[in-house]
């Protein structure tokens, strides 16, 4: 009994030194690198998936010259729009006007920064594609393809069947030190509804027979998306979209696949940084060259073509 209790206080001590090292915002990490966090690689060769220890690189492209580059070790792009607009504040002393990302950085989170921050935001939603469907529309248990109405003070959904979903109570939860409030609404009586099938999530007619219509809405974080969402639907937002997949991911182009730069020559952090920023400036001084001699020009969006 003796030994065996030796045994797991050891394995508790190593585990205690594993979580430390891994700390809250990463679930793995590498022996060989301990800031490296594993992540699931673009090329799999032996189709099985493979994880590899990895960083995740974030460059920030104005008029086709990186001015910013930023690792961490998130395996998603969430958590690092932040820390790169703040650090082009730490260096120029000011904030952006704009800023055009993928739906990769769109979160609550970001948008609600550029908000505060007076940064106009043309963040491509997630669901953008998604809207554009028929199905999108006709998601009758979604709270925008129902009725919204006012009455006094209180605000409620019209369902497709007509029926009143009223505000039940407000929920928050904390996730990554950010806290986000949900409006709970619900149904007084669904009985009789021929609409439950479509409306009523993982519907089953012999056990939900009683089950009553309730939705969650995060208000705030709709308001912010619905914002976005148009400033890149507008003229600007289309260019900037443009110019964006152009400029942004050919770089990314140019140094995965033309220049077969897919893995570091150094470990930890600030090692793998400063080898990239290296080569961010060589890369910078590449396309100067080309600016000089008229081999690329400022993009000013797609030029109509004409019909042979």
């Amino acid at each position: 009994l003796y030994e065996e209790l030796e045994e797991c206080g050891i394995r508790l001590m190593e585990y205690k030194e594993c979580f430390e090292i891994m700390g809250k915002d990463r679930n793995s990490y590498s022996k060989t690198d301990l800031e490296a966090t594993f992540m699931r690689m673009k090329e799999d060769h032996m189709m099985n998936g493979q994880l590899k220890p990895a960083y995740n690189v974030q460059i920030a492209v104005e008029n086709y010259f990186i001015v910013h580059g930023y690792v961490s070790n998130d395996r998603t792009d969430y958590n690092t729009l932040i820390p790169v607009l703040e650090k082009h504040q730490n260096a120029f002393g000011d904030m952006l006007e704009a800023v055009t990302a993928d739906s990769g950085y769109c979160s609550e989170k970001n948008l609600l920064y550029l908000k505060e921050n007076e940064i106009k935001s043309f963040v491509k939603l997630q669901d953008h594609e998604k809207r554009k469907t028929r199905a999108y529309r006709e998601e009758i248990g979604k709270y925008y393809n129902m009725t919204y109405a006012v009455f006094e003070d209180e605000h409620y959904y019209i369902c497709l069947d007509g029926r009143e979903l009223r505000h039940i109570r407000t929920e928050s939860k904390e996730q990554d030190g950010y806290t986000q409030t949900v409006e709970v609404y619900g149904c007084a009586d669904c009985s009789g509804c021929e609409h439950k099938s479509r409306c009523l999530y993982r519907y089953n007619a012999e056990k939900d027979s009683d089950r009553n219509k309730v939705m969650k809405i995060n208000e705030q974080w709709e308001e912010l998306k619905e914002e976005s969402h148009a400033n890149i639907q507008s003229e600007e937002g289309i260019m900037k979209r443009q110019t964006r997949s152009i400029q942004t991911e050919g770089h990314f182009g140019d140094i995965k696949e033309n220049e077969h730069f897919r893995r570091f020559n150094y470990r930890s952090g600030e090692k793998v940084y400063k080898e990239f920023m290296l080569y961010v400036i060589g890369r910078n001084i590449l396309k100067y060259h080309r600016f000089l001699h008229h081999e690329i020009e400022k993009y000013e969006g797609k030029k109509d073509q004409k019909a042979a």
